[in-house]
């Protein structure tokens, strides 16, 4: 039996969480395997709960968990509180306690969307890249952070740092999973500025040398940024820091026509945490708009990264295809032509779908 830890959060988190939970157990049926979900509060909701946003309640879920489901959290109802206890320190807080130093975010397009992209056919089609984040340091977390009063106003404070070590291991994670893909590692940083980022370029170069069956490559974040739109063929596993990493993968988001398609892993510890990279969007929550398509992405990554379930996962992934292939599209996805669905519709769909045993 595999124990996870379903983590809804805030608003349209508590929806997408709810079509990968019904996935999930669609997938137990046909092919007769047993998990034990327990849900816990983060966020917002267990701010309104008990006043915290990672009680130690779900703190300890996880930690006893084989592997977290996160949904999404904040939101405005919260945006006066304290920097120190709003929503997002939730998830930051379980990065820094169950250790998650990696954070995968693969960009792949679906081939029936390839016109929901707002680029050409011909630039985006068959994009398959695999954005590596390292999520433990920079500006993130390092120190001194704040805000401080100083003559005539006040100062705001942030900390990029970055040690040997967190450089190395990321940057290991990076060449490793480059074998198994097309050998090639672009590793992006601000070297000509930034004296942590001409650390970054020194460790991954040194820790490339080990490697010397990968191409390795260098890039500014803003060239990064720039080629990323003009040909994102040229990329295979793009390695980078916590700052550039959020940004770079939001923007190579839309080469796969939306945010909702894209899930994450974040490894490194005992336990993963799996998410999908989108926010909360208090704008369409409770409407049934929101796309469950990257959260039950999450959960096939889950399966595969953490339970060594690689066929299982696979089927949820063709499932989504062939929705996809039938014309089925959430709003952010329409197309002309195509049949638009509501979240628990799409659940539906992608569940139905699921391979047999």
């Amino acid at each position: 039996m595999h124990e996870i830890a379903l983590l809804p959060g805030d608003g349209i988190g508590q929806e997408v969480a709810k079509e990968a939970i019904k996935v999930l157990e669609v997938l137990s049926q046909r092919r007769g395997l047993t998990f034990e979900v327990k849900e816990a509060l983060v966020g917002g909701a267990a701010i309104d709960a008990v006043g915290e946003p990672l009680p130690e309640k779900t703190l300890k879920v996880c930690q006893e968990s084989d592997a977290v489901l996160f949904g999404a959290i904040g939101g405005p109802k919260w945006e006066a509180l304290d920097y120190s206890i709003r929503p997002e320190r939730a998830i930051l807080g379980l990065r820094q306690k169950l250790g998650l130093y990696a954070n995968l975010r693969p960009v792949k397009l679906f081939p029936p969307l390839i016109e929901a992209s707002p680029l050409k056919p011909e630039v985006v089609k068959d994009t398959d890249i695999l954005v590596i984040r390292e999520l433990l340091g920079d500006l993130y977390f390092g120190k001194p952070r704040g805000v401080e009063a100083i003559p005539g106003g006040k100062r705001g404070i942030n900390t990029m740092t970055y040690t040997t070590e967190e450089i190395r291991r990321i940057a290991v994670v990076a060449f490793e999973i480059a074998k198994k893909r097309r050998r090639k590692v672009t590793s992006v940083d601000k070297a000509n500025v930034l004296e942590a980022s001409e650390l970054w370029r020194e460790v991954v170069s040194e820790v490339g040398k080990g490697y010397p069956e990968i191409q390795l490559l260098h890039l500014y974040v803003d060239n990064c940024a720039m080629q990323l739109i003009r040909d994102p063929h040229q990329f295979d596993v793009i390695v980078t820091g916590n700052m550039f990493g959020d940004i770079l993968s939001d923007e190579a988001a839309m080469l796969t026509g939306s945010i909702g398609m894209l899930p994450s892993a974040s490894l490194g510890g005992k336990v993963a945490l799996y998410e999908p990279i989108h926010g909360s969007a208090p704008d369409i929550a409770g409407q049934n708009k929101a796309n469950p398509i990257a959260m039950i992405l999450s959960l096939a990554m889950m399966l595969r990264h953490s339970f060594d379930l690689s066929r299982e996962a696979e089927g949820i992934e063709e499932a989504i295809l062939s929705v996809l292939g039938k014309g089925y599209r959430t709003e952010d996805i329409r197309q002309d032509g195509t049949k638009i669905v509501g979240t628990s519709q799409m659940g539906d769909l992608i569940a139905g779908h699921l391979p047999r045993a």
